[in-house]
């Protein structure tokens, strides 16, 4: 997805995130086909003005650069609008016009792209993904870019990200034919959901996670799989309209009991279940997750709690060189990962 500038193609790779004074950067290079990391890692702009970051920065190897710029979640919102009927060429201004209702700014402040939900085949060639991201964070990115000399060619945003690292994962593990469902958790308020088939995104939701959830213990309950459930919550910035009982979210104690690591289970398996029962056609074959340090552990307890088989997403296996990192500055750099594949025309 690009906007609106063209991408320039280049050995060496960085796709930096730009969010809160926090600038967390991915610099790789291509060798046969396989990425290996040359420099990773978070950097905090503290009290410092924007030209003594971008010294400190570029202390570290990082400016002149041919860059990538990833939005985190907390930078852009995905919404899915049913598709204009107009030509292909009017249809970023008339998506612009339908979704004036569905933001919280005026839609002069904003800049949009849109793309078609999946493969544009069948069921998906009636709906378009639109995403939107605030005019002054793209101005915010474009000043960082302009102090440590990159060029900017594309701006990505943390769904597409997720849904090449998805695929990527799905293609090793020979579930390239069917759908795959990946869940990573991005902050500490949020985990985000796509599923993907085709190497193509068809479904994304942020799921609302408890406080202190990455510290919690997540065992409560686990060893019993829910039942399915018939109601489930539309989430209108991320899911058409397709009926159902709104308005039971984490908040609401009587699902999963007093455990709130329980609810967002819950939550989970109400949007699996809203994929079975409207893509029938597509039926899901894996769920990954990542959760940092917690991985694995995430993937064992919602295997127990979900009934089915559920992997822990492990980068290593995908890229050469990752260092170590802290399990926060882990969650912020993986998603880049994902833009890193795309940057190297695998997707």
């Amino acid at each position: 997805m690009q906007w609106p500038w063209k991408r320039k193609r280049s050995h060496d790779q960085l796709i930096v995130s730009w969010s809160g004074k926090t600038l967390a950067y991915v610099e790789a290079v291509n060798t046969g086909g396989r990425f290996s990391i040359k420099r990773m890692g978070v950097e905090q702009q503290g009290n410092d003005n924007l030209k003594d970051f971008a010294n400190r920065v570029a202390d570290l190897g990082l400016s002149r650069h041919s860059a990538v710029v990833m939005l985190p979640t907390e930078q852009s919102t995905l919404l899915q609008i049913a598709a204009p009927s107009v030509p292909p060429e009017e249809l970023r201004s008339a998506a612009r016009y339908q979704i004036r209702d569905m933001v919280d700014m005026h839609i002069d402040d904003l800049t949009l792209d849109v793309l078609r939900l999946g493969d544009g085949q069948d069921k998906s060639a009636g709906q378009l993904f639109v995403v939107a991201a605030a005019n002054a964070v793209i101005r915010e990115a474009m000043q960082l870019a302009e102090a440590l000399e990159w060029t900017v060619r594309v701006i990505d945003v943390q769904e597409m990200a997720q849904r090449n690292l998805q695929s990527a994962w799905a293609k090793s593990g020979g579930y390239a034919d069917g759908a795959t469902a990946s869940l990573v958790v991005v902050n500490d308020k949020q985990a985000l959901l796509t599923i993907c088939a085709k190497e193509e995104l068809y479904y994304s939701r942020r799921l609302d996670l408890p406080a202190g959830f990455m510290a919690m213990p997540w065992g409560g309950g686990a060893d019993i799989a829910l039942e399915p459930v018939d109601v489930y919550t539309p989430v209108g910035e991320y899911v058409p309209d397709y009926g159902g009982v709104s308005g039971l979210g984490l908040e609401d104690s009587s699902l999963g009991g007093d455990d709130p690591a329980q609810r967002v289970l819950v939550e989970l398996q109400r949007s699996l279940d809203l994929w079975d029962r409207t893509w029938s056609s597509l039926p899901l074959v894996g769920l990954v997750v990542n959760a940092g340090r917690r991985s694995q552990e995430l993937a064992t307890w919602l295997s127990q709690g979900l009934g089915q088989g559920v992997a822990s997403m492990e980068p290593a296996a995908m890229f050469d060189g990752i260092p170590e990192l802290s399990e926060e500055d882990a969650i912020k750099c993986l998603p880049l990962l994902g833009v890193l594949l795309r940057t190297g025309g695998t997707h």
